[in-house]
């Protein structure tokens, strides 16, 4: 039966009428019943046709005959025929156009990542390459200087909502900027990198701005939000060996849910009030304070030059006093004279008036005159002589 025929080799195209000649010479004909007229008439059956006894392990059956040496192929090709040089030929440009299929050329932004079976081998810098053509070899061509931008946080055309930190509600957009850092992980350990991108960086910015308060997101700490979530989720895409490097995360629209957004504007107008009015304040704060403290200081310098000079003047006097008691005990008389003279020129000092001692004796060199002023003496000198 089918069991015992084996076949070595690829089954060689045969002949319809060979076929039908062979499965009849094997065809096995079926029993007569026990006691009718076909079975008493039957010949005892031949050798050829009796079943034989199967060794050990194999079922029993009736043996296939071999095939015949000159059992007829067709069409039968020889070594020599037309038909023969046109296969070989149809096979070898077949083949030459199979190895073309290898050459590929890496571009400059680009680099060629060669598998063979599925398998990294290789890694081809830009220009013309070969690899071993399909199922063989594969290259992937990787574009690693190219800024890739992923927008997040837009669904449908509507900003998504984010809870911050001081449990109000806030619309935000942000773009994220990647390029390929590691073109072996990127392709092996990452499926879908646009997607894998988005939804890592949304949760990035939605674990940032639930630190901080609305007015840090809607005012003066945007740009340290889009730090921080562009720190963070590197951090996440390197846990994930995705060979993704993020360039720069972009805050490009965080604002209140439209509903509320008017009083939101009022309390922003307030607070605009109150920091202006701060402001103000803290302006003439400044203005004040730095010259009532120059006043201050200028009073206290002021004050200690006095007191310095008090201090040295009555040094002085009480110096000037011991010498000149010093003196008074050696000559008192002379001492006393001087004193007195020293006083009365200190009290007649500013006087218009000369006083002369008329005293026999006392006055003698002194010759009075007339003191004439200047217009009567010129007239004197201009005078003609009589």
């Amino acid at each position: 039966m089918a069991e015992d025929l084996l076949l070595a080799g690829p089954m060689p195209r045969l002949h319809p009428a060979a076929v039908a000649a062979w499965l009849a010479r094997t065809r096995r004909p079926a029993a007569p019943q026990p006691g009718s007229p076909a079975a008493e008439a039957a010949p005892a059956a031949s050798p050829q046709a009796r079943p034989t006894v199967a060794p050990a392990g194999q079922r029993p059956g009736w043996r296939i005959p071999a095939l015949p040496r000159s059992f007829p192929l067709l069409p039968h090709v020889g070594a020599a025929s037309p038909s023969a040089a046109s296969l070989w030929a149809v096979l070898a440009v077949a083949a030459a156009v199979w190895l073309t299929t290898g050459i590929y050329k890496v571009e400059p932004d680009e680099l060629g990542i060669v598998t063979r079976f599925g398998r990294y081998v290789a890694t081809r810098s830009p220009g013309l390459n070969y690899h071993l053509p399909f199922p063989i070899e594969q290259v992937m061509l990787p574009k690693v200087t190219q800024v890739n931008q992923v927008a997040i946080g837009a669904l449908n055309g509507v900003a998504a909502q984010m809870l911050t930190g001081d449990e109000n509600i806030v619309e935000a957009n942000a773009a994220v900027f990647w390029r390929v850092k590691e073109p072996l992980k990127f392709l092996f350990n990452v499926v879908d990198a646009e997607a894998t991108v988005r939804v890592a960086a949304d949760g990035a910015v939605r674990t940032v701005i639930g630190r901080n308060p609305i007015q840090a997101a809607l005012s003066d700490r945007r740009q340290a939000i889009a730090d921080e979530a562009q720190a963070l989720l590197q951090q996440k895409l390197d846990s994930y060996d995705a060979g993704i490097q993020v360039t720069q995360v972009q805050l490009q629209r965080v604002d209140p849910p439209l509903a509320v957004i008017d009083a939101f504007n009022d309390v922003q107008r307030a607070r605009a009030d109150q920091e202006r009015a701060r402001n103000e304040a803290e302006a003439y704060r400044n203005d004040i304070l730095p010259r009532a403290r120059g006043e201050a200081e200028h009073v206290r310098q002021e004050a200690q030059a006095y007191r310095e000079q008090a201090s040295n003047l009555a040094q002085g006097d009480a110096g000037q006093f011991a010498a000149i008691e010093g003196s008074y005990r050696e000559a008192q008389a002379i001492t006393a004279r001087r004193l007195y003279l020293e006083a009365m020129e200190e009290v007649l000092r500013a006087a218009n008036k000369v006083i002369v001692d008329t005293q026999p004796g006392a006055g003698n060199a002194i010759i009075p005159y007339l003191p004439l002023p200047p217009p009567a003496r010129a007239a004197i000198a201009t005078a003609p002589a009589p």
